[in-house]
């Protein structure tokens, strides 16, 4: 048996991806730049016994005004991965006890970890570990139906956006990356608009430098109307998963590139045979109206979870009672961790 925290060179790693089904978000490339925005370290925990093991990538950072350090997923639906099977609830327990047992020796208080919605995991294991929370349900597209299929499953007001868009002369291309710096500009003007926390202005230099690291694994599709781009989405597309990362249109009355963007984007994904278009939930997971507009593609759900674990619970409950006295060290299911 073995446990470690994988630096992303780590050769473990690499040789784990090739025995585990798993999506973009556990690959190192993916990992190390999510990691720059957090502001933290990139690693992976790595789980083997007898010839089966558990992936998991996290970032590492810092507790500020402590020694002690704490871990999340990168951004996205990573969530452990391995090649054992979930009814295999001996191998699970014991790998969850090894992961909790080198966070404690690398003095890592505690991990929040957002699961796969689309990859299998041991959910009754991990409950035992921590605490499971359920926030809801996303939303995604079966890629092998036929066009006919997935526009009867496409809600009606949908349709007839998307009609309109059309008629309106909006068009979209795929993969035209002299366009990323003014759909950029489009998608900051939104993420302004809604008040969107810091860490979601995501820049040209970090989009760009995505792509140049994951390469064909991502595309970019921006709506015209003229010349002019009105909106955008990246998606990831790997394993026959297509995973949307960030998407926005510029807001106008009469306006439905985005829509248009959605459903060219899965037709687009069809045709180079990929199975599921994996749109998320809404935001937190909550049945919110972006998860309603998503829902309105598509009657395909998955059950979205987060998972929180405390390696030191010692040392989380004096960060709990130090910073936030009014919360329950002992109440996992709300803000996690509740330190920060």
């Amino acid at each position: 048996m073995t446990a470690s925290l994988l630096e992303p060179a780590a050769r473990e790693w690499k040789e784990a991806l090739g025995h585990v089904a798993h999506d973009l978000y556990h690959v190192p490339d993916y990992v190390v730049l999510d990691a720059r925005l957090y502001g933290g370290t990139p690693a992976a925990f790595h789980f083997e016994q007898n010839g089966r093991r558990v992936l998991l990538p996290l970032i590492i950072r810092e507790i500020p005004g402590s020694e002690l350090r704490d871990a999340l997923s990168p951004y996205g639906y990573p969530g452990p991965v391995s090649d054992a099977v979930p009814g295999d609830l001996p191998f699970w327990r014991t790998a969850c006890a090894a992961l909790t047992a080198t966070m404690r020796a690398e003095g890592i208080v505690s991990a929040f970890v957002r699961l796969h919605p689309l990859l299998g995991t041991p959910s009754p294991v991990l409950a035992e570990t921590g605490a499971l929370v359920r926030h809801g349900e996303t939303v995604s597209m079966d890629l092998t139906l036929s066009v006919e299929q997935m526009w009867q499953q496409t809600r009606s007001d949908h349709r007839n956006h998307i009609n309109r868009a059309r008629r309106a002369g909006t068009r979209v291309v795929f993969d035209d990356w002299s366009r990323l710096a003014a759909w950029v500009e489009v998608y900051h003007d939104n993420m302004r608009r809604v008040g969107a926390a810091d860490y979601y202005f995501f820049t040209y230099d970090h989009l760009a430098a995505l792509h140049d690291a994951v390469g064909d694994h991502m595309h970019l599709a921006v709506a015209l109307e003229g010349d002019e781009v009105v909106g955008g989405n990246t998606f990831f597309e790997y394993d026959g998963i297509a995973t949307g990362y960030v998407s926005s249109t510029r807001r106008a009355r009469g306006r439905y590139a985005d829509e248009l963007l959605y459903d060219s984007v899965r037709r687009w994904c069809s045709e180079r045979g990929m199975r599921v278009f994996h749109l998320g939930g809404g935001k937190g997971g909550a049945a919110d109206s972006l998860f309603s507009y998503k829902a309105g593609f598509s009657p395909a759900r998955h059950p979205f979870h987060t998972w929180r674990v405390v390696a030191d619970r010692d040392a989380y409950t004096r960060l709990v009672r130090d910073r936030r006295p009014e919360t329950d060290p002992a109440d996992l299911t709300g803000t996690f961790p509740a330190y920060r």
